[in-house]
Protein backbone atom coordinates (compact mmCIF):
# COMPACT_ATOMS: atom_id res chain seq x y z
CA UNK A 1 0.00 0.00 0.00
CA UNK A 2 1.33 3.22 -0.89
CA UNK A 3 1.82 6.15 1.49
CA UNK A 4 -0.64 8.22 -0.03
CA UNK A 5 -3.69 5.19 0.14
CA UNK A 6 -2.51 4.70 3.87
CA UNK A 7 -3.07 8.30 4.76
CA UNK A 8 -6.50 7.71 2.89
CA UNK A 9 -7.31 5.13 4.75
CA UNK A 10 -6.25 6.89 8.31
CA UNK A 11 -8.41 9.79 7.22
CA UNK A 12 -11.63 7.81 6.07
CA UNK A 13 -11.11 6.29 9.72
CA UNK A 14 -10.67 9.12 11.70
CA UNK A 15 -13.62 11.21 10.04
CA UNK A 16 -15.59 7.79 10.60
CA UNK A 17 -14.46 7.63 14.11
CA UNK A 18 -15.46 10.81 15.07
CA UNK A 19 -18.74 11.03 13.41
CA UNK A 20 -20.25 8.36 15.57
CA UNK A 21 -22.66 9.55 18.68
CA UNK A 22 -20.11 8.18 21.29
CA UNK A 23 -17.47 10.58 20.01
CA UNK A 24 -14.06 10.16 21.93
CA UNK A 25 -14.05 13.79 22.70
CA UNK A 26 -10.77 12.38 24.86
CA UNK A 27 -8.91 12.65 21.88
CA UNK A 28 -7.48 16.25 22.47
CA UNK A 29 -4.19 17.69 23.53
CA UNK A 30 -3.53 17.01 27.00
CA UNK A 31 -4.37 20.50 28.90
CA UNK A 32 -6.29 19.38 32.37
CA UNK A 33 -6.46 21.93 34.98
CA UNK A 34 -5.44 21.97 38.67
CA UNK A 35 -7.95 19.96 40.38
CA UNK A 36 -8.62 21.08 43.96
CA UNK A 37 -8.92 17.72 45.94
CA UNK A 38 -8.03 19.12 49.43
CA UNK A 39 -11.15 16.88 51.05
CA UNK A 40 -9.37 13.88 49.30
CA UNK A 41 -12.64 13.69 47.43
CA UNK A 42 -12.63 13.78 43.61
CA UNK A 43 -15.99 13.55 42.20
CA UNK A 44 -19.31 15.44 43.93
CA UNK A 45 -22.60 14.84 42.66
CA UNK A 46 -25.46 16.20 44.61
CA UNK A 47 -29.06 17.03 45.23
CA UNK A 48 -29.15 15.97 41.05
CA UNK A 49 -32.47 14.99 39.54
CA UNK A 50 -32.73 14.32 35.71
CA UNK A 51 -36.55 13.28 33.88
CA UNK A 52 -37.42 12.06 30.50
CA UNK A 53 -40.98 12.75 29.21
CA UNK A 54 -42.44 12.55 32.80
CA UNK A 55 -39.84 9.34 33.77
CA UNK A 56 -37.81 9.96 36.81
CA UNK A 57 -34.50 8.61 35.92
CA UNK A 58 -32.37 10.46 38.11
CA UNK A 59 -33.54 11.03 41.77
CA UNK A 60 -31.90 13.16 44.03
CA UNK A 61 -28.90 11.08 43.91
CA UNK A 62 -25.66 12.13 45.90
CA UNK A 63 -22.48 10.57 45.53
CA UNK A 64 -19.23 10.96 46.43
CA UNK A 65 -16.16 9.41 44.77
CA UNK A 66 -12.52 9.63 46.65
CA UNK A 67 -9.52 10.78 44.66
CA UNK A 68 -7.60 7.27 43.64
CA UNK A 69 -10.61 5.12 44.54
CA UNK A 70 -11.92 2.07 42.66
CA UNK A 71 -16.19 1.99 42.87
CA UNK A 72 -18.27 -0.55 41.41
CA UNK A 73 -21.64 1.22 40.78
CA UNK A 74 -24.58 -1.83 40.57
CA UNK A 75 -28.18 -2.09 39.90
CA UNK A 76 -31.32 -3.23 37.33
CA UNK A 77 -31.87 -1.94 34.05
CA UNK A 78 -33.52 1.74 34.52
CA UNK A 79 -31.61 2.27 37.73
CA UNK A 80 -30.05 5.07 36.67
CA UNK A 81 -26.86 4.56 35.72
CA UNK A 82 -26.11 5.31 32.08
CA UNK A 83 -27.91 8.62 32.79
CA UNK A 84 -25.52 9.12 35.69
CA UNK A 85 -22.69 9.05 33.42
CA UNK A 86 -24.11 11.27 30.95
CA UNK A 87 -24.71 13.80 33.33
CA UNK A 88 -20.80 13.56 34.81
CA UNK A 89 -19.29 13.55 31.23
CA UNK A 90 -21.75 16.10 30.30
CA UNK A 91 -23.65 14.19 27.17
CA UNK A 92 -26.72 15.10 29.33
CA UNK A 93 -27.91 18.61 31.90
CA UNK A 94 -29.79 17.56 34.66
CA UNK A 95 -33.04 19.36 35.57
CA UNK A 96 -31.13 20.34 39.05
CA UNK A 97 -28.00 19.44 41.40
CA UNK A 98 -24.40 19.94 41.33
CA UNK A 99 -21.19 17.93 39.68
CA UNK A 100 -17.90 19.06 40.56
CA UNK A 101 -14.49 17.66 39.63
CA UNK A 102 -13.12 18.35 42.69
CA UNK A 103 -13.99 21.04 45.08
CA UNK A 104 -13.51 23.90 42.28
CA UNK A 105 -14.37 22.89 38.67
CA UNK A 106 -18.06 22.85 37.80
CA UNK A 107 -18.65 19.89 35.50
CA UNK A 108 -22.59 21.08 34.73
CA UNK A 109 -20.75 24.50 33.46
CA UNK A 110 -18.95 22.81 30.51
CA UNK A 111 -19.19 20.95 27.42
CA UNK A 112 -18.04 17.14 26.56
CA UNK A 113 -15.08 18.40 25.14
CA UNK A 114 -14.15 20.57 28.18
CA UNK A 115 -15.21 18.01 31.09
CA UNK A 116 -13.22 15.30 28.91
CA UNK A 117 -10.02 18.19 28.80
CA UNK A 118 -10.55 18.29 32.80
CA UNK A 119 -9.25 14.88 33.33
CA UNK A 120 -12.74 12.55 32.50
CA UNK A 121 -12.38 9.57 30.69
CA UNK A 122 -15.04 7.60 29.43
CA UNK A 123 -15.34 3.74 28.30
CA UNK A 124 -18.72 3.05 26.91
CA UNK A 125 -19.63 -0.28 26.84
CA UNK A 126 -18.89 -1.08 22.67
CA UNK A 127 -15.18 -0.68 22.38
CA UNK A 128 -14.87 1.69 19.74
CA UNK A 129 -11.20 1.46 18.15
CA UNK A 130 -9.88 2.33 14.73
CA UNK A 131 -9.85 -1.13 13.30
CA UNK A 132 -7.39 -0.70 10.44
CA UNK A 133 -4.84 0.53 12.50
CA UNK A 134 -2.40 -1.09 14.57
CA UNK A 135 -2.40 -1.05 18.66
CA UNK A 136 0.67 1.33 18.47
CA UNK A 137 -1.09 3.57 16.27
CA UNK A 138 -4.40 3.80 18.08
CA UNK A 139 -2.66 4.63 21.06
CA UNK A 140 -0.13 7.20 19.45
CA UNK A 141 -3.39 8.38 17.77
CA UNK A 142 -5.31 9.20 21.24
CA UNK A 143 -1.85 10.60 22.48
CA UNK A 144 -0.99 13.26 19.70
CA UNK A 145 -5.01 14.19 19.41
CA UNK A 146 -6.66 14.80 16.04
CA UNK A 147 -4.97 17.56 14.34
CA UNK A 148 -4.47 17.02 10.85
CA UNK A 149 -4.73 13.53 9.97
CA UNK A 150 -1.79 13.96 7.26
CA UNK A 151 0.47 15.00 10.76
CA UNK A 152 -0.96 12.59 12.73
CA UNK A 153 0.37 9.85 10.32
CA UNK A 154 3.67 11.50 9.56
CA UNK A 155 4.24 12.74 13.10
CA UNK A 156 7.77 11.29 15.45
CA UNK A 157 7.77 10.43 19.15
CA UNK A 158 9.81 11.87 21.28
CA UNK A 159 11.47 9.54 23.86
CA UNK A 160 9.07 10.06 26.47
CA UNK A 161 6.11 9.47 24.70
CA UNK A 162 7.32 6.31 23.43
CA UNK A 163 7.78 5.38 27.05
CA UNK A 164 4.51 6.58 28.09
CA UNK A 165 3.35 4.45 24.92
CA UNK A 166 4.93 1.44 25.93
CA UNK A 167 4.45 1.32 29.85
CA UNK A 168 0.42 1.80 28.65
CA UNK A 169 0.96 -1.30 26.47
CA UNK A 170 2.26 -2.99 29.11
CA UNK A 171 -0.50 -2.68 31.18
CA UNK A 172 -3.20 -3.69 29.28
CA UNK A 173 -1.37 -6.63 27.98
CA UNK A 174 -0.65 -5.57 24.66
CA UNK A 175 2.94 -5.40 24.45
CA UNK A 176 3.34 -8.25 22.22
CA UNK A 177 0.09 -7.19 19.78
CA UNK A 178 1.47 -3.68 19.28
CA UNK A 179 2.11 -3.81 15.52
CA UNK A 180 -1.29 -5.74 15.46
CA UNK A 181 -4.52 -4.44 13.57
CA UNK A 182 -6.78 -3.44 16.08
CA UNK A 183 -9.59 -5.36 14.13
CA UNK A 184 -8.02 -8.50 14.61
CA UNK A 185 -8.09 -8.04 18.47
CA UNK A 186 -10.18 -10.79 20.78
CA UNK A 187 -13.42 -8.28 21.83
CA UNK A 188 -11.74 -8.34 25.10
CA UNK A 189 -8.28 -7.17 23.64
CA UNK A 190 -10.18 -4.40 22.07
CA UNK A 191 -11.50 -3.37 25.79
CA UNK A 192 -8.53 -2.72 27.11
CA UNK A 193 -6.96 -0.89 23.74
CA UNK A 194 -9.72 1.58 24.47
CA UNK A 195 -8.76 1.63 28.32
CA UNK A 196 -5.29 2.34 26.97
CA UNK A 197 -6.30 5.11 24.72
CA UNK A 198 -7.76 6.59 28.08
CA UNK A 199 -4.77 6.37 30.10
CA UNK A 200 -3.16 7.95 27.13
CA UNK A 201 -4.63 10.97 27.93
CA UNK A 202 -3.87 10.94 31.53
CA UNK A 203 -7.32 11.44 33.07
CA UNK A 204 -8.07 11.50 36.77
CA UNK A 205 -11.22 9.86 36.74
CA UNK A 206 -12.59 6.83 34.74
CA UNK A 207 -15.75 6.07 33.74
CA UNK A 208 -16.29 2.45 32.50
CA UNK A 209 -19.43 0.96 31.33
CA UNK A 210 -19.44 -2.89 31.79
CA UNK A 211 -15.92 -3.75 31.08
CA UNK A 212 -16.17 -7.51 31.59
CA UNK A 213 -19.35 -8.25 28.91
CA UNK A 214 -18.36 -10.75 26.58
CA UNK A 215 -15.31 -11.28 27.99
CA UNK A 216 -13.78 -15.11 28.49
CA UNK A 217 -12.99 -15.99 32.30
CA UNK A 218 -9.53 -15.39 31.43
CA UNK A 219 -9.90 -12.09 29.91
CA UNK A 220 -12.23 -11.51 33.04
CA UNK A 221 -8.86 -11.98 35.32
CA UNK A 222 -6.88 -9.96 33.64
CA UNK A 223 -9.19 -6.67 33.50
CA UNK A 224 -9.70 -7.50 37.19
CA UNK A 225 -5.89 -6.85 37.74
CA UNK A 226 -5.64 -3.98 35.07
CA UNK A 227 -8.29 -1.72 36.92
CA UNK A 228 -6.91 -3.16 40.28
CA UNK A 229 -3.57 -1.23 38.68
CA UNK A 230 -5.09 1.54 37.81
CA UNK A 231 -6.52 2.67 41.65
CA UNK A 232 -4.71 4.95 43.37
CA UNK A 233 -3.06 6.49 40.33
CA UNK A 234 -6.36 7.57 39.01
CA UNK A 235 -10.05 7.44 39.99
CA UNK A 236 -12.25 4.81 38.60
CA UNK A 237 -16.14 4.05 38.70
CA UNK A 238 -16.88 1.24 37.21
CA UNK A 239 -20.67 0.26 36.09
CA UNK A 240 -20.96 -3.95 35.94
CA UNK A 241 -23.93 -6.19 36.41
CA UNK A 242 -21.26 -9.69 36.83
CA UNK A 243 -21.41 -9.81 40.28
CA UNK A 244 -18.24 -12.46 40.50
CA UNK A 245 -16.57 -9.65 38.48
CA UNK A 246 -18.01 -6.97 40.96
CA UNK A 247 -16.65 -9.14 44.36
CA UNK A 248 -13.24 -9.53 42.93
CA UNK A 249 -12.34 -5.94 42.47
CA UNK A 250 -14.81 -3.30 44.68
CA UNK A 251 -14.04 -2.61 47.94
CA UNK A 252 -16.64 0.03 47.62
CA UNK A 253 -19.90 -0.43 46.32
CA UNK A 254 -22.81 1.62 45.42
CA UNK A 255 -26.36 0.60 44.39
CA UNK A 256 -28.83 2.32 42.54
CA UNK A 257 -32.48 2.16 41.86
CA UNK A 258 -35.26 3.98 40.87
CA UNK A 259 -32.08 7.09 39.99
CA UNK A 260 -30.87 6.94 43.49
CA UNK A 261 -28.33 5.82 45.90
CA UNK A 262 -29.99 2.77 47.82
CA UNK A 263 -27.49 1.25 49.32
CA UNK A 264 -23.28 1.55 49.69
CA UNK A 265 -20.05 -0.28 51.39
CA UNK A 266 -18.91 -3.64 50.67
CA UNK A 267 -19.89 -6.37 48.23
CA UNK A 268 -20.97 -8.48 51.61
CA UNK A 269 -22.79 -5.66 52.99
CA UNK A 270 -24.61 -4.94 50.19
CA UNK A 271 -25.45 -8.01 49.03
CA UNK A 272 -27.00 -8.61 52.97
CA UNK A 273 -29.05 -5.41 52.76
CA UNK A 274 -32.85 -6.31 52.64
CA UNK A 275 -33.98 -4.19 50.07
CA UNK A 276 -30.95 -4.73 47.64
CA UNK A 277 -32.12 -8.80 47.78
CA UNK A 278 -35.48 -7.77 47.04
CA UNK A 279 -35.05 -4.86 44.16
CA UNK A 280 -31.60 -6.43 42.58
CA UNK A 281 -30.80 -10.02 43.45
CA UNK A 282 -34.21 -11.24 43.32
CA UNK A 283 -35.09 -12.90 47.02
Amino acid sequence: MTTLNRAQQLKHSVQEFTRRDEVFSFLKPERHPLIDTRHNVLLYVEGVNKSFDGFKAINDLNLYIKEGELRCIIGPNGAGKTTMMDIITGKTKPDTGQVWLGSNINLLGMNESEIANAGVGRKFQKPTVIECLSVWQNLELAMSGVRSVWGTYTAKLSGEQKDKLESVLELIHLKNHAALHAGNLSHGQKQWLEIGMLLMQNPKLLLVDEPVAGMTHQEMDRTSELLNSLAGKHSVVVVEHDMDFVRSIASHVTVLHQGHVLAEGTMDQVQAHPEVKQVYLGE
